[in-house]
């Protein structure tokens, strides 16, 4: 079983997509939080732990999660998604782009 983190600022609209859409593929276990104190669901320390791969939505996020995360990330692979914010809770275009660009690692 794999434990894969989606993480993107307020947790409302590209992080819960992402979530949402890989929750049932077999072997892994997903979850999904934001950056900010204010997200629906604010990254933990225990929720980067937890993790064994890490997708960022923006490269902000990235130096955001490796700043206030650096010594729980103990070496884990982050990798910067580069979809911006534009798209609505499972908008159809967002749920391609998160398929075609997450496929490659999972």
């Amino acid at each position: 079983m794999k434990n894969v983190l989606f993480v993107c600022r307020q947790n409302r609209l590209r992080s819960p997509t992402a979530e949402t859409i890989f929750s049932s593929r077999d072997g892994l276990e997903v979850l999904s939080a934001g950056l900010n104190n204010d997200a629906d669901t604010p990254l933990t320390s225990e929720a980067v732990e937890w993790a064994d791969l890490i997708f960022v939505m923006e490269k902000t996020h990235r130096n955001k999660l490796q700043k206030k995360f650096r010594a729980n990330l103990n070496g884990k692979k982050v990798i910067c998604l580069d979809i911006p914010d534009d798209y609505d809770y499972m908008d159809p275009q967002l749920v391609r782009l998160l398929q075609v660009k997450i496929a490659r690692f999972l």
